[in-house]
């Protein structure tokens, strides 16, 4: 079976249509050409802000022109995430699919059904003449999983709406109505490159095949971060063995669980054994740790070239350390909502930059404001301490719950009627741009939903096939149900 087989039809035809487009965060120009040919195909009108966002707008079915109008939205760019061997350029090449029973996923790649489901769905509703609907407003942002800079950007006025379905959520049956803010914070290491010694060995030490996920809502899984397994397993060397750091990679983007990472080190002849039995050890012991998470983890260490620099003795122990004592994780469960996180952290990355610099990134998470910024500030002086130099983002504001809201409780109704049980209010650990949104239009009204995804931000990201009808048929009764003004 194709993903063009699958039901219903239309939302799987344009879905298909999104992953044949490439579309990394910041590299949207594609996917926006293709949602004006899309527009022109389909005689819709469309305008496009200064930061690439688009917006699209069609009137009214007959006999729903009295209703408001409703903004549908989703964001344009996708996570570009690939297994090792994988071999893909997300700057040209269509994404894979692949149905695999239940779900659909890619092949060895990212599936970008966060958030290209929710843009198909959208589409679907313009380009359909037989769905009834009041006026309707279609935004297609740029950028979201690295800053959320068109969200940021958006201007008012941009959009008319007074009520606005996100449709960037990952589990059929639960309807969202808030979520958390995010910061990022970044420490950079400048380090004294020097001469490798002929009279060592060297060897890479390699973390692998750990699930990753999605750094907010996969957070409070346990998941391993192969960025602090790489951490520890240096500290521990670090403490009994004289060695050099001649390189060290990890991780990927700010809003992903690490699910690789890399050292080359430089060991004297004799410690090479018993390093590499430290390293059977500690490996049986992070099996033990994740195997109800991430089964499949693997350390290994090779025997790798001499390299010609490395890392200073100073920064190789301010570095480890550092990275040792960064927390990640969650932080804090809310007292609010049970069984939500209220505050979390992720060490996302370590990359070696042009000019001897080591940049870490991280990013911090946090339904209330006031603990983004402890949680932020923790980071930031473990950093510091080390003799980092620290700088945070901006930032985005969380989406405070409204309980109250009238169109959480038309989805509530219409979700129960077609159903016949109740849906699950919740509110999101990850970020959503529905938070930007109110800074610029406060009395918006707003709910997220979506269907089921599992993985998201790695290479098992899937969709699970039936949860589409189920999220598209509620879509569609809750379009018709919306109150008139």
């Amino acid at each position: 079976m194709k993903i063009t087989d699958l039901k219903p039809e239309i939302v799987w035809k344009f879905f298909h249509q999104v992953t044949q487009v490439p579309r990394p965060s910041k590299k949207e120009g594609k996917m926006i050409q293709y949602l004006e040919s899309f527009a022109k195909e389909y005689k819709i009108a469309i305008k496009k802000d200064a930061a690439g966002n688009i917006l699209m707008s069609k009137p009214a079915t007959p006999g729903k022109e009295n209703l408001p109008v409703v903004v549908l939205q989703s964001h344009m760019d996708m996570v570009c995430e690939k297994n090792n061997g994988t071999v893909h350029d997300f700057d040209n090449d269509p994404i894979e699919t692949i149905v695999d029973g239940d779900w659909l996923k890619a092949n060895g790649t990212t599936l970008g059904a966060d958030n290209g489901i929710g843009v198909a769905a959208e589409l679907a509703i313009l380009a359909s003449d037989d769905i009834e609907h009041g006026p309707i407003e279609c935004l297609f942002t740029v950028d979201e999983e690295t800053g959320l800079t068109g969200a940021k950007a958006l201007e008012k006025g941009f959009m008319t709406g007074e009520i606005l379905l996100n449709l960037d959520s990952e589990d059929e049956g639960e309807i969202f109505m808030g979520c958390a803010g995010g910061k990022d914070t970044q420490a950079e290491f400048y380090y004294n490159p020097l001469n490798t010694s002929p009279n060592l060995q060297y060897f890479i030490i390699d973390v692998r095949g750990l699930n990753g996920g999605h750094s907010g809502g996969e957070i409070h899984k346990g998941l391993g971060n192969a960025n602090k397994i790489l951490a520890r397993f240096l500290y521990i060397m670090q403490q009994n063995f004289d060695f050099t750091l001649c390189s060290i990679d990890g991780g990927n983007l700010r809003n992903a669980i690490a699910r690789e990472a890399h050292a080359i080190v430089g060991l004297y002849p004799e410690d090479k054994e018993k390093v590499r039995v430290m390293l059977n050890h500690f490996a049986a012991d992070i099996e033990n740790e994740l195997k109800h998470v991430d089964p499949n983890v693997l350390l290994t260490m090779e025997s790798v070239e001499r390299p010609a620099t490395r890392i200073d003795n100073e920064r190789t122990q301010q570095l480890i350390y550092a990275l040792q004592a960064c927390p990640h994780g969650v932080i804090g469960m809310s007292h609010d909502i049970e069984g939500l996180v209220e505050t979390s952290t992720n060490l996302a990355s370590v990359k070696m930059k042009e000019g001897n610099i080591i940049l870490v990134g991280t990013s911090q998470r946090s339904s209330i404001e006031s603990c983004k910024i402890a949680v932020a500030n923790q980071v930031a002086a473990t950093f510091l301490l080390a003799g980092a130099k620290v700088t945070h983002g901006d930032g985005y504001p969380g989406w405070a719950p409204n309980p109250n809201s009238k169109i959480l409780k038309v989805a509530q109704e219409t979700y129960k009627q077609l159903f016949n049980k109740d849906a699950k209010i919740m509110a999101i650990h990850a970020g959503l741009e529905c938070g930007l949104f109110l800074e610029k239009y406060p009395n918006l009204d707003m709910i997220s939903f979506g269907p089921t995804l599992r993985d998201v931000h790695s290479p098992n990201e899937r969709i699970e096939i039936k949860t589409v009808g189920l999220w598209w048929a509620h879509l569609l009764e809750l379009l018709k149900s919306i109150p008139a003004k």
